[in-house]
């Protein structure tokens, strides 16, 4: 039903922190070849340009000592061997720079935008991809459309920086011809190591190009419809039954623990249709009484049914009590303001209780001081 409904809207609403999660997951981020490419080649043509005359030194010097050998050494299949690995080795080490930097190249331009990404779901076969329908699909798709008509202008560009190189550069590489052998092929190398580097800084005018529109594409694709947003918030939130259910069991279970804690409580004030607070003090423990249960209504009733069954005192303090209960949790201390009052609640209980030992006489209720921000009128 659901996908039914994706089907016919439209995919309007931007994409979740979830969704763009999902979609790393599965290997899916913004992505672009121009940028690699443009990478690779810059940093190709700007490594000959810096590593240039060190590497023709040491491919002239690797050409000079292949060469120059005595003649014994030339029937000594052992010493060709030799020399031929000491040549690579020269090359290699001579090559070195250049192949660092397209390393560090080839490695940063994918990664330039979207990050670095490790994915198994994004190499995993899939059927769907052998799809022959899915693929002549993609071939007359917009973005394929889109491709072409960046290749064709990568190709158009490049060509007009080309015939601009070489306009400018006519005379120039015509003089080559009259120069000596040794100043001429260094002439040619430098000229063609520039060439190089211009023709590839067009792929920063096609890379500026591409990668806002990969961005732009890849949270297109993104985007979800209002019926996906409420499916997956239902998926990682819960479903607002589910909830409710969730957090009726979770006040259930409060309340039980709530009420095997009123036994233990020193005394339960009241006011007797509304409220009951269950307090607790332990001089020892304690630096001021605690509330180890409150309640309204019928959970008040229970909490006093509960407290007369076990020999709790129950008193009945209508304005003390609507203080205590609207101005603490269960399990916090009183508020500063109440300490004297509920003093006097526990100096009023220990009067009782010698009252009802025969040890003095029957004490007054007391008048509980309330002060005015904590005070709750009925």
């Amino acid at each position: 039903m659901a996908e039914d409904n994706d089907s016919s809207q439209e995919k309007t609403e931007e994409a979740t922190p979830r969704r763009i999660e999902k979609s790393r997951e599965e290997g899916q981020t913004a992505r672009s070849r121009e940028l690699a490419t443009m990478a690779v080649l810059l940093a190709g043509a700007g490594g000959l340009l810096m590593f240039g005359s060190s590497l023709g030194a040491s491919l002239e010097a690797i050409m000079r000592n292949s060469f120059e050998f005595d003649r014994m050494v030339a029937f000594d299949t052992n010493q060709m061997s030799l020399f031929l690995g000491a040549a690579a080795a020269d090359a290699a080490w001579a090559l070195s720079p250049i192949l660092l930097m397209l390393l560090i190249a080839s490695i940063a331009g994918p990664i330039g935008i979207g990050g670095l990404l490790f994915s198994g779901k994004a190499v995993a076969p899939k059927l769907s991809r052998m799809d022959p329908m899915k693929g002549l699909k993609r071939m007359f798709s917009a973005r394929s459309l889109v491709e072409l008509v960046k290749s064709i202008a990568k190709v158009a560009l490049v060509m007009l920086i080309a015939i601009t190189i070489l306009d400018v550069r006519t005379e120039d590489l015509l003089a080559i011809g009259e120069e000596p052998a040794v100043p001429a092929m260094v002439h040619v190398l430098w000229t063609i190591a520039w060439s190089f580097f211009f023709l590839s800084c067009a792929t920063i005018v096609i890379a500026v190009i591409d990668v806002p529109f990969q961005i732009y594409d890849h949270q297109k694709k993104l985007r979800m419809t209002k019926q996906e947003v409420k499916d997956e918030y239902k998926d990682t939130e819960g479903k607002p039954e589910v909830k409710g259910k969730i957090r009726q069991l979770q006040r259930e279970m409060a309340q039980r623990r709530m009420m095997q804690d009123v036994p233990t409580a020193d005394v339960v004030i009241t006011n007797p249709s509304h409220y009951a607070v269950a307090l607790k003090y332990d001089q020892k423990a304690m630096a001021a009484p605690v509330v180890v249960a409150k309640g309204a209504d019928q959970v008040a009733f229970k909490i006093m049914e509960i407290a007369r069954e076990h020999k709790v005192d129950v008193l009945r303090t209508p304005p003390l009590t609507r203080a205590v209960y609207h101005n603490t949790d269960i399990g916090g201390e009183i508020p500063h303001g109440l300490y004297v009052a509920i003093a006097q609640v526990l100096a009023y209980l220990y009067q009782l209780r010698r009252y009802r030992r025969g040890q003095g006489e029957r004490p007054g209720m007391p008048e509980f001081p309330i002060p005015g921000d904590l005070r709750r009128d009925s």
